[in-house]
């Protein structure tokens, strides 16, 4: 093989009585189209007006008479050929026979090129050639190509990087993928490696290169090239790693980068580029893109017109780097709280589940009689009854519905409450949602609230009892300790070192010992510290007013005194002290029923 590719390269510069460039600036390319090939024929026109000799490859897949009126349409270009058909499957060898048959007639036929690029029908010149010719021959000897060894790149996708040198690779991934996958299995259970032919460190890199006629010549006449065509055979995706690895062998001076600007997701799959992204690929002041939207009809029309001479600039794909890291974080990431048919993000990938702060008080509507109210004039937030209650969705004003139609039925919030809790905070963005909970009230968001870096809880614990103290009933001593247990559970959830929310616990009797100073400090709460030096935070001008707790500390002691334990209230006196520090009374407070002990 070697032996005809150097006679035929001979002959055919002996042919043409022409002898390669001195200066290198002919640049010649080599392009693999497989499909629009409209669009082809149009990339393809422009690099010939700029003097560009141009060997075309068509997948063999291509059906006949396609290839042949394509090869029709271009036969008023005498610098335009065409190469022997291999058939290109994605991460095969074909790839790389296409490219080696087209380079070898690019050699052969064209003598005074000096450097070769290479090309898919899907690339688009995105400045004119005699800039790119004008950067090719201030650098004459030096090749454009991404090479890096394995242990120094970061872009593999798929779980092989060393591997895909080492293990055999038979099967097409794409066609054959669970052959691939047993075949790779079976080789790595057995131990079965392949050994690197010496002579050649493996290196991987962009497919897209551009490289000088001389390290071209040396790869496709290497007296070794059988040896490495054989090897890299059953390597995987071996576009990326056979001329990035020879070019290493060959070359007198190397620049590891592409002149072609392709950009890659998350997921390893490349950027497809459209007509809104005109303005970033100027930016980018590369020479080449890929990959184009075959019907981006602003970019080739703005490219393939463009004919002048700018000013002298390197590419710097650099600029546009960070649009595509955010497009990579909101790919990945997406908006916060943000969930709906076409982006479902996984549970853990993105950040807060919610896209707000929100508040949630737990025992402070039960021990305050005027507390909704209260809460929404010293806050101006919206305040909301208990969402999670049993009956229905206690909405504010208690309507049967509220922002986005979300109904008051607890079977449709209950079907997803999470989805339920992340609908109410989106729909209401820039304005705080604040809501009661208790043990009372459905536990399936318990979690969710304490891992919720958006969430702001604060909680009376025990406050619960104030209603089974006020109106007793008959299984009052069952009611008391199932209620005790959910909230001892949701406690737990709170103290978790997994808890991210802002959190703050008072027991009833921690609570009542100066309620004006725990209220401050959970309404400080609601206001983030990064935030206080632009938004006030709200202050106490009055206190919500306090229920009557006469007796409640007699009440705990026959709770005890019957055997159940009431311990998350804390330890409160026979007589706990009222708001504003007025004097209890020893009588039980006038119209509640007695209660009963069980």
């Amino acid at each position: 093989m070697t032996g005809s590719v150097q006679g035929r390269l001979r002959r055919a510069s002996a042919a043409a009585g022409r002898t390669p460039a001195a200066d290198g600036t002919v640049l010649g390319i080599v392009m693999l189209v497989h499909t629009a090939f409209d669009r082809a024929e149009q990339v393809i026109r422009f690099w010939a007006r700029g003097g560009c000799p141009v060997v075309v490859h068509v997948d063999r897949v291509v059906p006949r008479r396609a290839h042949d009126a394509f090869v029709l349409r271009l036969r008023d270009l005498p610098g335009v050929s065409f190469s022997r058909r291999h058939r290109c499957e994605w991460g095969t060898w074909g790839i790389v026979a296409a490219t080696l048959a087209s380079c070898e007639a690019m050699l052969a036929r064209h003598p005074e090129v000096g450097h070769v690029l290479l090309a898919s029908g899907s690339c688009l010149p995105l400045r004119p050639v005699a800039e790119l010719r004008a950067y090719l021959a201030e650098r004459p000897g030096t090749d454009f190509i991404e090479s890096a060894t394995t242990a120094d790149v970061p872009w593999t996708v798929g779980g092989l990087s060393e591997e895909r040198f080492t293990l055999h690779f038979p099967f097409a991934w794409r066609r054959q993928r669970r052959l691939f996958d047993r075949w790779v299995a079976i080789q790595r259970r057995l131990g079965l490696r392949r050994a690197i032919p010496d002579g050649i460190v493996p290196h991987m890199g962009s497919q897209w290169w551009c490289l000088t006629r001389a390290t071209l010549a040396a790869i496709l006449t290497d007296p070794d090239r059988p040896r490495f065509d054989r090897y890299f055979r059953r390597v995987w995706i071996p576009d990326e790693s056979y001329f990035q690895t020879l070019a290493r062998r060959h070359t007198a001076r190397i620049e590891s980068r592409s002149l072609t600007l392709s950009k890659f997701d998350w997921q390893g799959k490349p950027h497809v580029f459209y007509d809104d992204h005109l303005p970033l690929l100027r930016r980018s002041d590369c020479f080449v893109a890929r990959k184009i939207w075959p019907h981006a009809e602003g970019l080739y029309q703005a490219f393939l017109s463009e004919t002048g001479h700018g000013l002298p600039r390197e590419p710097n794909p650099s600029k546009i780097d960070r649009v595509f890291a955010k497009a990579v974080e909101r790919r990945t990431r997406g908006r916060p709280g943000l969930w709906m048919q076409s982006r479902f993000p996984r549970e853990g990938w993105g950040g807060p589940p919610t896209a707000g702060p929100y508040s949630v008080f737990e025992g402070f509507a039960e021990l305050f009689e005027d507390w909704e109210e209260w809460l929404a004039r010293a806050t101006g937030a919206r305040v909301h009854g208990h969402l999670f209650a049993p009956g229905r969705v206690e909405w504010e004003g208690r309507g049967p519905t509220f922002a986005g139609a979300l109904p008051d039925n607890p079977r449709w919030r209950d079907h997803n409450a999470q989805m339920f809790l992340r609908n109410l905070v989106w729909n209401t963005r820039g304005e705080r949602q604040c809501f009661q909970f208790g043990p009372r009230d459905s536990q399936l968001l318990s979690w969710d609230f304490a891992k919720d870096p958006n969430a702001q809880i604060a909680v009376i614990s025990g406050a619960w009892i104030v209603p089974l103290f006020r109106d007793p009933p008959p299984d009052l001593r069952a009611e008391a300790a199932r209620l005790q247990r959910i909230e001892s559970d949701h406690l737990a959830a709170l103290r978790s070192p997994h808890a991210k929310a802002r959190i703050r616990i008072w027991t009833l009797a921690e609570f009542l010992e100066n309620p004006a100073e725990a209220l401050q400090s959970a309404l400080d709460d609601m206001v983030p510290a990064r935030a206080a030096a632009t938004a006030p935070r709200p202050r106490l001008a009055s206190l919500p007013r306090l229920a009557d707790l006469t007796g409640l500390g007699a009440f705990l002691q026959g709770l005890k005194n019957a055997g159940m334990h009431p311990y998350l209230m804390g330890d409160l006196p026979p007589d706990p002290p009222q708001a504003g520090g007025a004097a209890p009374s020893a009588a039980a407070p006038p119209g509640r029923r007695p209660y009963l002990v069980r």
